[in-house]
């Protein structure tokens, strides 16, 4: 009765519609999968009450279950955490190193960012993941990069459940031609008649069930990698880009400026304490961060505002000469604007002829930019922009991106 209390009182109730997804969904069918499976086929394979091997077996796969699935359910509905709307600094000063966000309202504080799927800005936001359908971030790190450790140790030990049932329900029954090849199972084989059948059904099953395992194993195994890289140089994804970008724009201007990237502390250890702690809870409010010796709260914020401010500058009016409805690969426009399709969950804007775009980047099929908006959608903090085809613009040689009308258009949010 207190556990359904508690769940009518839980006050995020909503939250549960991040269940609702694609991603989630794959994410909850493969780990159900495996982990029945694996019960099943433990039961079969070494009966868990008989022998103290079967037990231990039994007792280490439920650990890994309820493991994942404490770990992904906590990264999906405790959040990366979010900047308050309408936040400013405590001191006024500050604002002039922090970007605004016109859809927040508010200041972006230090790592954060503004995150299209969330509609929020995101407290260090790494990225925005599908399989828990919600963001990568301060207060979710740990738990999100625990499930990516857990999962594929869960699968090895599910995968060898799997193998080891297979060789023990067939190897009497098929000649393999192994006969120097023979594993000793008799501990496992001292009880009585499976209660269950290991038919032809169950058979395709665990097969099945192996080869989601194996390559979650191998797919999540590499996240993990990933997120171990970024949480031991205490640097998101977007901040290793930030700072790539920001080498390329020293060396394009010659500049002579030392970028050195702030949340370094300068020891694995001190950086891999800043997610994972003892408590749960990582360090810090998400506002305020520990800063390496030669720079201050502001040195990775000013770098983004000079980045603007490039891309102002390097930014091209394109006008739309054809419509485009938005789709994802468009039949019409081409068959290698078909195949060449951008592969990102950016999205596609679509275009309408007699439309301005200032174009940033792209491919030789695609482009990405931002509509130019009338003063109205502007100031009420609309921002349309995404991925279109090439073939659909045509560069304004008339006009120049950079002038001081569409310089506060481009302002950023």
């Amino acid at each position: 009765m207190n556990i359904f209390s508690a769940i009518i009182a839980f006050e995020n109730i909503h939250e549960v519609r991040r269940l609702c997804h694609w991603g989630p969904i794959i994410a909850l069918t493969v780990i159900a999968v495996c982990s029945s499976m694996a019960i099943l086929d433990s039961i079969i394979w070494y009966w868990p009450l008989d022998t103290t091997g079967g037990s231990v077996n039994f007792i280490m796969l439920i650990n890994w279950t309820v493991l994942i699935l404490y770990n992904y359910f906590n990264a999906m509905f405790v959040g990366p955490g979010y900047i308050p709307l309408g936040w400013k600094p405590e001191n006024q000063q500050d604002t002039m190193y922090l970007q605004f966000c016109r859809v927040c309202q508010g200041y972006k504080a230090p790592r954060s960012h503004h995150c299209r799927k969330c509609n929020r800005c995101v407290m260090k936001m790494d990225h925005h993941c599908p399989w828990i359908n919600n963001c990568c971030g301060h207060f979710n790190h740990a738990y999100f990069t625990s499930f990516l450790l857990l999962a594929p140790l869960g699968c090895i030990h599910a995968a060898f459940i799997f193998v080891m049932t297979m060789y023990t329900q067939l190897y009497d029954r098929i000649s393999f031609g192994w006969s120097s090849v023979r594993i000793d199972m008799s501990a496992a084989r001292r009880v009585h008649n499976p209660i269950m059948p290991f038919s032809l059904a169950a058979f395709a099953a665990t097969l099945f069930a192996l080869g989601l395992a194996l390559g979650t194993t191998i797919a999540v195994g590499m996240l993990f990698f990933i997120q171990m890289k970024v949480i031991v140089r205490n640097k998101t994804s977007i901040e290793a880009w930030i700072e790539e970008k920001a080498k390329d724009r020293i060396q394009y201007y010659q500049t002579g400026e030392e970028f050195i990237f702030p949340y370094d502390l300068g020891s694995c250890w001190e950086n891999v304490k800043q997610v994972f702690t003892w408590s749960g809870s990582p360090e810090g409010d998400g506002i305020e961060w520990p800063v390496n010796e030669k720079c201050h709260q502001h040195t990775l914020t000013i770098e983004q505002l000079k980045q603007k401010a490039d891309k102002r500058e390097r930014s091209v009016q394109y006008r739309v000469v054809e419509d485009y409805n938005g789709a994802c690969c468009p039949l019409r426009k081409g068959l290698n604007t078909f195949i060449r399709s951008p592969c990102t969950e950016e999205p596609r804007i679509k275009l309408f002829k007699g439309e301005t775009i200032l174009a940033t980047r792209g491919t030789k099929w695609w482009m990405y930019g931002d509509k130019v908006l009338d003063e109205e959608q502007t100031k009420a903090g609309v921002r349309v922009r995404g991925w279109f085809p090439r073939r659909c613009v045509e560069k304004c040689h008339y006009d120049s991106a950079n002038n001081s009308t569409v310089s506060e258009e481009k302002k950023d949010k």
